[in-house]
């Protein structure tokens, strides 16, 4: 079969399209999208908003030199390898110190491929962990994501993989403060609930401390899907009675000195952070062998933007 002849215009166009590739529809952002460059692994392509100048423009440069170790730890957690993603930083919600959040459509990287993330200036390390908070939620594949059980996960994973920059997104402190309702036992429908998410973050630290690592917690909770409960994921990990977490996790909790001052109760982030360097490491090195994403689950967009308690908290639904 003849090809057709590639004449030096077409090229030309050729060239000038990767080097200045056209940006997706993006969850919000309107305005005009300046391209910025790829990670050098070439799975992630940055956007910024150039009409905010060079500070943005140094956060969108840095979150490209930083990509690549992201997507890598978050396939780490995951136990799969993830696709592409297209991210815009930007002034979202008006904010340039990363508490805009951040956003996307879906959980999975066909829908959830286009991440928008909020400037921070001067802290790169905020605008990395908004995009693991996303990036963590792609890889998902349609299960958990737009569920407090998923946004914990997502947040545990940003806080590990981007050195808790965003500390200041805590919600176990607001859940503590309204009486502890168990979103253990059930699962609440909704990512945008301080308290469900609270309740979340709280169990995850518990069972984080007690020794089950986050490269163990995310593909259990994920496997449970839209239906599954932190109940169900504790019993998988302990082989104890599903009935037993809610017991054991209060307990804890009022064990606790100081009480709950942050999503981080039980001191785990270190623990965490450890050996997730450490499962990374042995993924790299191939002792660890990485799988490709399973079939997607029919995936109905249904997150909603990570933003700081104060500001989801107007619009969540009450505990019962």
């Amino acid at each position: 079969m003849s090809q057709p002849i590639e004449t030096p215009r077409i090229r030309a166009a050729k060239a000038a399209a990767r080097k200045h590739p056209s940006p997706p529809a993006w969850p919000s952002f309107e305005g005009k999208s300046k391209f910025v460059g790829a990670s050098p692994g070439g799975r992630v392509t940055i956007f910024v908003d150039p009409s905010l100048g060079s500070r943005a423009l140094q956060n969108a440069k840095d979150l490209a030199s930083d990509a690549d170790r992201v997507t890598s730890a978050n396939d780490s957690l995951f136990g799969t390898v993830g696709g592409r993603v297209n991210v815009i930083v930007f002034a979202l919600g008006g904010a340039t110190d990363g508490t805009g959040g951040a956003d996307h459509l879906g959980c999975d990287f066909k829908n959830g491929a286009a991440i928008e993330v909020c400037a921070s200036y001067g802290r790169p390390d905020r605008v990395s962990a908004l995009f693991e908070a996303e990036l963590s939620e792609c890889s998902m594949n349609g299960n958990v994501c737009g569920e407090s059980a998923g946004e914990a996960l997502s947040r545990w994973c940003a806080a590990v993989i981007g050195n808790d920059a965003l500390a200041d997104f805590a919600t176990a402190p607001i859940w503590a403060a309204d009486g502890m309702p168990d979103f253990v036992n059930r699962t609440d429908p909704t990512d945008q609930n301080a308290d469900s998410t609270g309740c979340g973050m709280a169990f995850l630290s518990w069972l984080i401390s007690e020794g089950h690592g986050l490269e163990n917690i995310a593909p259990e909770l994920v496997a449970l899907g839209d239906e599954g409960t932190l109940a169900q994921l504790y019993a998988r990990l302990t082989s104890d009675d599903p009935g037993n977490a809610w017991t054991r996790f209060e307990n804890a909790i009022h064990g606790l000195t100081g009480g709950v001052t942050s999503d981080d109760p039980f001191a785990a982030i270190t623990q965490a952070r450890q050996k997730a360097e450490l499962v990374a490491a042995e993924v790299r090195a191939g002792v660890i062998p990485l799988t490709r994403r399973p079939t997607r689950r029919a995936c109905v967009p249904g997150s909603r933007r990570l933003r700081p308690p104060r500001a989801a908290r107007k619009t969540a639904p009450q505990a019962a």
